[in-house]
């Protein structure tokens, strides 16, 4: 299979795509101890802390783009610092993005400042609220689990990253691919194209 040739996934609902990513998600998250959260990620510009606040700001933010509202992405809180329950906050936030992408007609029309078709728009938080989650699972010592080939999260994110890859690595978004082997799995291969290392490990201090 030819990594770099975009996938045409059926047409999944977003919403229900998004409550699926968010239940593996939530698990992650629940588990991250106050002692890593200063560790590296495989996601080279974020520690652990600056990821989960990049991830909570990222599903505040796309429930305001599926009402077709003004999304603010200048500056990002620090969502941690400001809420002891921050894990809770997690849950909360995501199944409310489940549900502003599942209302009638937010799949439909363009929305955001550059008027991106809704359901990319969609897929692009399904995308983060994905490679984040395995980030944060690898950066952590923890298993992110999905169905590999048979399963649509994982469809419609292949999609979307052989979509936007071009456009993500011009903007320094995504690193070059990464070369694994036949045999690696289709969520491997996912992560690969992003620029990350399937078998990141964490470096030593």
């Amino acid at each position: 299979m030819d990594t770099n040739q975009a996938v045409n996934p059926r047409t999944y609902a977003l919403g229900n795509l998004l409550a699926t990513a968010a239940e593996r998600a939530l698990p992650v998250i629940q588990a991250l101890p106050d002692e890593r959260l200063a560790d590296p990620t495989p996601c080279a510009d974020y520690d652990v802390k600056s990821l989960v606040n990049h991830l909570l700001h990222v599903t505040v933010q796309f429930q305001n783009l599926a009402a077709k509202k003004d999304a603010d992405f200048t500056e990002t809180p620090d969502y941690i610092a400001a809420d002891p329950a921050w894990r809770d906050r997690f849950a909360t936030e995501t199944s409310r993005l489940a549900a502003a992408w599942s209302a009638p007609g937010a799949e439909e029309g363009t929305t955001g400042v550059m008027k991106m078709p809704a359901r990319t728009v969609a897929s692009l938080a399904l995308l983060d609220l994905t490679v984040h989650a395995w980030d944060l699972a690898r950066a952590t010592d923890q298993e992110y689990r999905l169905n590999d080939a048979t399963d649509p999260v994982l469809d419609q994110v292949t999609a979307t990253v052989g979509e936007m890859a071009p456009t993500a690595r011009a903007m320094g978004m995504f690193a070059t691919p990464v070369v694994v082997p036949d045999t690696a799995s289709p969520l491997d291969r996912l992560i690969a194209q992003t620029g990350r290392d399937p078998h990141w490990i964490r470096p030593a201090a």
